[in-house]
């Protein structure tokens, strides 16, 4: 297994892992027969994860800006940050725990992705809870900069987690009809 492709250092998936998104690339994928309700779901909690983060990053630098109070911050930040983390956490161990081991036998060739999409998981821990931090110091101090500062750093972390997801998981299930 090629571990060293960590999240932090890897730019996208290796080609050894893109030989099925090359023959299902991405803009074909809703119309392929077997692109189905359960990939439709898994996709739409990427969609869910990415908003979330992104309202996070809007309110909080809406507090910076002060365009808005810490009254009306404090409540938005500890419910967006709760359940952007709470809702991964569990959404990686649906995956670790139940799809992953099931689509790994399904193609030899991208097989050891699911390990390395496993091993982000383990990394996001770290993350997730470098951001649950960063969030209670700022709902504790109203000092919301270095919050921001791992937002940032967690959006890049988890778009480039979830963008290689998405290139191995969806071809994967229309190559072989996995339903779930």
């Amino acid at each position: 297994m090629k571990m060293e492709l960590s999240l932090e250092t890897r730019a996208g998936l290796p080609d050894a892992l893109r030989v099925l998104v090359d023959e299902y690339p991405r803009d074909g994928w809703q119309a392929h027969p077997n692109f189905n309700a359960m990939v439709q779901f898994w996709l739409s909690r990427h969609v869910m994860f990415r908003t979330l983060h992104a309202r996070l990053e809007t309110e909080t630098q809406s507090f910076l800006d002060r365009q808005i109070t810490f009254e009306v911050y404090a409540p938005r930040l500890s419910h967006l940050a709760g359940t952007l983390l709470n809702e991964l956490h569990t959404h990686h161990q649906v995956e670790d725990n139940h799809y992953f081991p099931r689509l790994m036998a399904l193609d030899d060739r991208v097989a050891w992705g699911f390990e390395l999409l496993d091993a982000d998981h383990h990394a996001m821990d770290g993350l997730l809870d470098g951001a649950a931090n960063a969030a209670n110091t700022t709902l504790h101090t109203q000092e919301a900069g270095p919050f921001l500062a791992e937002l940032e750093r967690f959006g890049r972390l988890l778009d480039r987690h979830l963008t290689d997801e998405e290139e191995l998981v969806v071809p994967v299930v229309l190559s072989s009809g996995f339903v779930g």
